[in-house]
């Protein structure tokens, strides 16, 4: 298992699967294979049909306008290519057309890539890959489970996290002072500046659940207009994270090594989802994002309650058990509908999953690691059109009503 350096990417928005990752592999490409006369690159499965509206072709258009080459795109959503949904083909050509290099890759998730030879694989150094081996081993040496991600990274990881959560909060702030209507041709109006302002007018618990719910809308669409984020642990899930630790760092008064001791201990549990299972709304649905977003939220705001480590996990576990089925069905290929509102209720269940596990002394019947399992089952056997390609329900529903589809790179222009 991978250093969580690979679980929270610091980037732009809207989508890690479809932005950031093929952004990575043009550059990858571009270094192996410079000097072209031109390039092509065929865009698989969920790249293709929901690649407009995350922005794939405006991502990979601006690397290879960048280095002063041209690109042909081509868009093939009815095939996709063995390892996963999410499949790239990079293509070197002579002036002829004639393919001097290929390269075939995959987006797996959180902006992470994988190619055939996994070549691009990052290093493992957590030896536990179980949410069990780790909690037997803890017990034993009374260690918690910040302390064994401190144990497995290096020496600069309270410097890494340092940033991520610098990041995560300029991201609330900045969502939180911008109004209007984000890009991409829904209409879809800001919502985050509003609910903050309506929050001090209701009594405790709406107040309480107004200011989270902003703080989630606030990160959410920062991302849906290209701002930086942090994958938490992906784009489209970005808001969940930083908005229940945004709230207890008010509420509990949580000093700054608390916090990122929380960020470690969230990342472990996504990082325990991404390795057995899955964290791609392409191959597991939205269940893989949202609901592992909800899950590291729950592990981090019990720890922050003073939750022992098998109460970390029963909170963890509910927040993905209670999302397992959820859909990736976007309108227009958009992280908005209904991304940006799911943000906004898996904190708000987040927090609920934490104080239902410190009410309960941590006993339960079903695992963590069985329910990671059960949710990339479930996930596997989700038919495609509820797997990020836009091709089956809300995304259809808005479609059946003649709305306006995504429109082009150039239409954007």
């Amino acid at each position: 298992m991978e250093s969580l350096r690979q679980l929270y990417r610091i980037g732009t928005g809207p989508s890690s699967s479809h932005t950031m990752a093929p952004r990575q592999a043009a550059l990858i490409f571009l270094k192996k294979y410079p000097g072209a006369a031109r390039y092509r690159v065929s865009l698989f499965g969920s790249l293709a049909a929901t690649g407009r509206g995350h922005l794939t072709d405006k991502a990979l258009a601006d690397v290879f306008q960048s280095h002063d080459t041209s690109l042909e795109l081509l868009w093939v959503p009815e095939k996709s290519l063995p390892l996963h949904p999410n499949g790239m083909r990079f293509e070197a050509l002579t002036e002829s057309g004639e393919v001097l290099q290929q390269w075939e890759v995959y987006s797996i998730g959180g902006g992470a890539l994988r190619d055939n030879d996994d070549a691009v694989v990052p290093v493992s150094i957590y030896p536990l890959t179980r949410m069990g081996d780790i909690l037997n081993s803890l017990e034993q040496s009374g260690e918690s489970l910040w302390e064994h991600v401190l144990n497995c990274e290096d020496s600069d990881f309270l410097d890494f996290l340092d940033q991520v959560w610098d990041v995560m909060s300029s991201a609330v702030g900045q969502g939180l002072d911008h109004a209007g209507i984000l890009p991409g041709g829904l209409g879809l109006g800001r919502k985050a500046q509003t609910f903050y302002r309506k929050s001090g007018l209701y009594g405790a618990h709406l107040r309480n659940n107004a200011r989270i719910w902003a703080y989630a809308l606030a990160v959410s669409e920062e991302n849906a207009s290209g701002g930086m984020i942090v994958t938490a642990p992906t784009c489209g899930a970005s808001g969940v994270l930083p908005a229940v630790l945004r709230y207890l760092n008010e509420t509990l008064e949580c000093s700054y090594h608390e916090i990122l001791r929380a960020l470690a201990t969230a990342g472990l549990v996504g990082n325990l989802v991404k390795h057995n299972a899955s964290i791609s709304g392409a191959e597991v649905g939205c269940q893989g994002e949202v609901g592992t977003a909800c899950a590291m939220a729950a592990a981090a705001a019990t720890q922050l309650h003073g939750g022992t480590i098998r109460q970390i996990e029963y909170a963890a576990e509910m927040g993905l058990e209670h999302h397992l089925g959820l859909t990736c069905d976007p309108v227009n290929g958009l992280v908005q509908i209904p991304c940006i509102e799911r943000n906004a209720h898996a904190a708000t269940r987040a927090l609920s999953c934490c104080h239902f596990a410190m009410l309960s002394g941590g006993e339960h019947k079903i695992s963590f690691d069985e329910i990671t399992l059960v949710m990339n089952e479930t996930g596997q056997a989700l038919p495609s059109l509820y797997r990020e390609t836009s091709a089956g329900g809300i995304a259809e529903a808005y479609r059946q009503r003649g709305c306006p589809q995504a429109p082009t790179a150039a239409e954007r222009l």
